[in-house]
């Protein structure tokens, strides 16, 4: 068999090959997305009551108000600190990523001495998940019990009763994979969200 056979045989295969694996299957991919779960694959983008995009459903944002249940601490202030003006230093670990202190460390140590009287001065019992960073940095979910200790707290700042907030809670609360993966989360963007929503509705 000749040189030249084979060489023609090589070109013709990874032409085919290029064809099919970078032009055939990525398309395919994307329309089965965009036909079959259309809001995920446009990046679980949510809107506001006036159809404005104010986020995703996968990146968590900062709430720092008494009028919204907030988020999780993260080390990069989630990505929306402004690298030229990064005086806190913010983003020194990156656009994600947790700030890889050890238990031992006093920065940490330092952070969450500041943290939690700042919860129990709010009303809000203090838990894991409000005091401690994910490794992200970037969790969109807190615990159900992180969002009830934050409960009367909000509901006082918006004049709501609380078994209005915990019905919120129960209709925000993403359960398990599969229904035996992983544990109940509580999607900080699309609780308050759905704050907003009823506050308007109310008034």
């Amino acid at each position: 068999m000749s040189v030249t056979r084979e060489v023609g045989r090589a070109i013709r295969s990874t032409l085919v090959l290029w064809v099919v694996t970078a032009l055939l299957y990525p398309f395919a991919m994307i329309a089965i997305g965009q036909v079959a779960f259309p809001f995920q694959a446009d990046g679980s983008l949510l809107k506001n009551a006036q159809e404005q995009i104010v986020g995703s459903a996968l990146i968590g944002q900062p709430f720092t108000s008494d009028r919204y249940f907030n988020s999780r601490p993260s080390t990069t202030n989630y990505s929306t600190a402004d690298p030229n003006k990064d005086d806190a230093g913010v983003l020194k670990t990156g656009i994600s990523g947790a700030s890889n202190l050890a238990p031992s460390n006093p920065d940490l140590r330092d952070r969450i001495k500041a943290e939690i009287p700042r919860l129990e001065k709010a009303g809000v019992k203090p838990t894991a998940d409000l005091v401690y960073t994910s490794g992200s940095s970037l969790d969109p979910h807190i615990t159900p019990e992180a969002a009830r200790a934050q409960l009367d707290r909000v509901a006082k700042a918006r004049g709501l009763q609380p078994n209005q907030l915990e019905a919120l809670i129960r209709q925000n609360t993403d359960g398990r994979f599969l229904g035996i993966f992983g544990e109940p989360g509580v999607n900080v963007l699309k609780l308050n969200l759905a704050l907003d929503t009823l506050s308007s509705v109310r008034s």
